[in-house]
């Protein structure tokens, strides 16, 4: 088949090279200039796009994203290793609070690896360029999508795409320009329905900057840990990279405009010293960025499926285009992964029936991404209501009745620093080795984590700053 694919990110190459290598002729439409650079600093260093602002922000390919990278594209993930990210196992995740380290079966599976986004891109960018059968082209928008009748009775059947640089044919078109995806004005001005879409609040911003571990510095901890503190009145967290790179970000509520101030760098710095952990890898880091911004983030869904019915057949969409979720969580790799593996398999099983392959698409988004949309939703409004309630004094949340069978999110992430088997449940959620409902209910789950957080002094309240030291590091720019 001739398949056209609507993005040049990451989600786009891995489809491609999927794709690709199952047979199929894959053109790559990209809006922005996209370049090979010679390494992976040059790389980092053009990295940022304003069409793309995640790329400069933390990323850590989670352990369902690492084994689909390994059992689909093993190529990618060994360029990946040769241009200095690191396969980092569970241990590496354990905080010094947990009081039993002992591996157990299944840890491998909860690896992680430690990379900046723009390497893995770089990784990606070069293997596309270097398969004979994708073709990349750049500086081309799409502006709409090219019908024709449908095969049977039903919806429209798409036929190629409308570009600023004139029309293309294909058998499949791919929706993989993210979560600002123009999709729905594609298929309205095609006189097809609009895809069913869900959205809820993230209601947080993204302030990070890029660091480098000082040579001949010995780290404060192991240089490999995700550690991210929820604090009371805004969340702080620490991110390991590729050759030695890391990564801080604050992440306040998006509605919290005292935080605007640390994208000024100092006080950026000042913020991240008000919480004590993160204090003495300030010390062994150097900076090698500015401070970037993300805002705008919201969990979203999106069906090409409504009613039971494609809204138009002919037509996949994958990646953010599909869903995004918290950030912090860190599933976007997973579920682009999972949709550019998927679409590869439903091509191969269904090749002449573009309905059945449009139902097929749906039916994994329902089994593999739609639960994890759901869990983030509620966790966020939680979450929301409560930090709401701190910073602004809005109404104090209603907490649930405690159920007996099962726990939830926010309770895996205060016990699993000292139960290990609260730990593993919580990176297997992080990893998305289950779905969280199996996971929330497993008996030997929910019976620890009850145990640990009714023991009277085993979680220990976290350091943090008063609001006054906070308010007098975020007033740093005023009276300089």
């Amino acid at each position: 088949m001739k398949v056209v694919i609507a993005g040049g990110g990451g989600t786009g190459c891995f489809a491609a090279l999927l794709l690709a290598r199952a047979g199929h002729e894959v053109l790559v439409l990209e809006r922005d200039e996209l370049t090979v650079h010679a390494d992976v600093e040059a790389a980092a260093a053009a990295a940022f796009r304003p069409t793309a602002p995640q790329i400069v922000q933390p990323h850590l390919i989670m352990a369902r994203a690492r084994e689909l990278l390994w059992d689909q594209l093993p190529d990618v993930y060994k360029g990946l290793l040769r241009a200095g990210a690191v396969a980092a196992p569970l241990s590496t995740q354990m905080p010094p609070s947990l009081p039993d380290k002992t591996p157990r079966p299944g840890d491998e599976r909860l690896a992680v690896m430690a990379t900046r986004r723009s390497t893995l891109d770089w990784v990606l960018l070069r293997a596309v360029t270097a398969q004979p059968e994708i073709t990349l082209r750049t500086n081309v928008k799409v502006t709409g999508l090219l019908t024709a009748p449908s095969r049977q009775p039903g919806p429209p059947h798409v036929t190629g795409v409308r570009t600023d640089d004139g029309d293309v044919l294909a058998d499949v078109v791919v929706d993989a320009t993210g979560r600002r995806s123009a999709i729905d004005g594609w298929l309205t001005a095609a006189g097809a329905r609009a895809t069913a879409f869900q959205q809820a609040e993230c209601g947080i911003a993204y302030y990070s900057r890029h660091y480098r571990l000082r040579p001949g510095v010995t780290p404060p901890g192991e240089p490999l840990l995700r550690m991210v503190a929820a604090l009371d009145e805004f969340a702080v967290g620490l991110w390991p990279g590729d050759n030695d790179a890391m990564q801080l970000a604050v992440f306040p509520l998006a509605a919290d405009h005292r935080f605007r101030a640390v994208r000024d760098p100092d006080v950026f710095t000042r913020v991240v010293r008000t919480v004590p952990a993160y204090r003495a890898w300030l010390d062994a880091l150097d900076p090698i960025t500015g401070v970037f911004a993300m805002g705008g983030l919201h969990n979203t869904l999106r069906r090409l499926v409504a009613g039971g019915v494609p809204v138009a057949t002919g037509l996949h969409a994958i990646g953010d285009c599909v869903c995004t979720t918290n950030p912090t969580l860190g599933r976007g790799l997973a579920f682009a992964l999972t949709g550019a593996a998927g679409l590869a398999s439903t091509l191969a099983a269904f090749p002449a029936d573009p309905a059945a392959q449009a139902l097929a698409m749906d039916d994994l988004v329902t089994a593999h991404i739609e639960p994890h949309y759901l869990e983030q939703v509620i966790v966020d409004g939680a979450r929301l209501s409560q930090t709401r309630h701190l910073v602004f004094g809005g109404p104090a949340p209603q907490q649930p009745p405690q159920a007996l069978d099962r726990v939830g999110y926010g309770e895996l992430r205060v016990a699993m620093p000292y139960d290990p088997v609260t730990f593993r449940a919580f990176w297997r959620i992080m990893g998305m080795q289950a779905l969280p409902a199996q996971i929330y209910t497993d008996p030997q789950v929910v019976a620890s984590t009850r145990r640990l957080l009714a023991t009277p002094g085993a979680v220990p309240a976290q350091a943090q700053p008063s609001r006054a030291e906070l308010a007098a590091a975020l007033s740093v720019a005023v009276t300089r």
